[in-house]
């Protein structure tokens, strides 16, 4: 319970999920239904950048405010960026960075169902107060992999899943795992995007290993490295999505690629997207 995302927020792991998470909601509204979005570690929702946290790392200047500030954006950032700019996420040092909550709420239409919860109970009362008057959201403090299992499946039967846990435990991969393969069994057809840390790629690469060997069909894995690897400190992020929209995994080639070069901290900056289950 010691993770504070304050401190990270508006970073490259942030642009490259929530980038992510903003195609794949744009691809969920391609169809009239509605859909459900549930979010399983879904922190504040919203991050003072001027605040102390944010200001003694500074690392949305290395995230949000180089995209933010960059002539000739990527197409494929445009719904998320545009949600940020309609959130007041503007400018070389903007004041404040939405979390995933905000986005997700930002682009969802009329009639579309979103549950976040947040096991920290200042973040989950935080959470609460930012949308105590909206009756489209339901905000839950209670421990996200407890959620898969209270609210798989959805009576939408459409809609996707972000599990975005802080990693603190020495066990997050085994829950990661054990969390998705119950999720999957319940809710076939969804969504998942999980995001997790490369600092030792061995570690990530045996969750990835796990996941090829056992792990659900239709499994994407997108990674973005900011530098070298070095297992002192995280060098880069991943994401495993399940069933994702049938043209992201060229979408995120390419938009990787791009962040990759505009986003480095120093030699052996890369992405790579490539499928662990086609």
């Amino acid at each position: 319970m010691n993770y504070r995302h304050a401190y990270h927020a508006g970073n490259f792991a942030d642009v490259m999920k929530h980038s992510a998470l903003a195609l794949v909601i744009e691809h969920m509204k391609q169809k009239d239904k509605p859909f459900f979005l549930l979010d399983t570690h879904a922190g504040t929702g919203l991050t003072d950048l001027t605040g102390e946290e944010a200001q003694k790392t500074g690392e949305f200047r290395d995230g949000i405010a180089r995209i933010m500030t960059e002539p000739a954006p990527h197409p494929a950032l445009a719904p998320y960026l545009a949600a940020l700019t309609r959130l007041g996420c503007i400018g070389a040092e903007p004041m404040s960075y939405p979390g995933s909550p905000l986005i997700a709420r930002e682009l969802a239409r009329e009639g579309d169902r979103l549950a976040f919860c947040e096991l920290h109970p200042e973040d989950a009362a935080s959470l609460k107060s930012l949308f105590r008057h909206d009756p489209q959201t339901s905000v839950h403090e209670m421990n996200g992999y407890t959620a898969l299992k209270a609210m798989l499946p959805p009576k939408e039967r459409r809609g996707l899943v972000l599990i975005d846990p802080p990693f603190e435990a020495r066990d997050e991969f085994d829950a990661l795992l054990e969390g998705l393969e119950d999720a999957t069994a319940r809710w076939a057809t969804g969504t998942y995007i999980i995001w997790y840390p490369v600092k030792d790629p061995s570690v990530s690469g045996t969750f990835l290993d796990a996941l090829e060997r056992g792990g659900p069909a239709k499994t994407l894995m997108a990674e973005i490295y900011i530098r070298a690897v070095d297992p002192a400190r995280m060098s880069g992020c991943g994401l495993v999505i399940v069933n994702p929209p049938w043209t992201l995994k060229e979408t995120l080639t390419d938009l990787y690629g791009w962040l990759a070069e505009r986003l480095e901290q120093g030699a052996g900056a890369r992405a790579r997207v490539e499928w662990l289950k086609p």
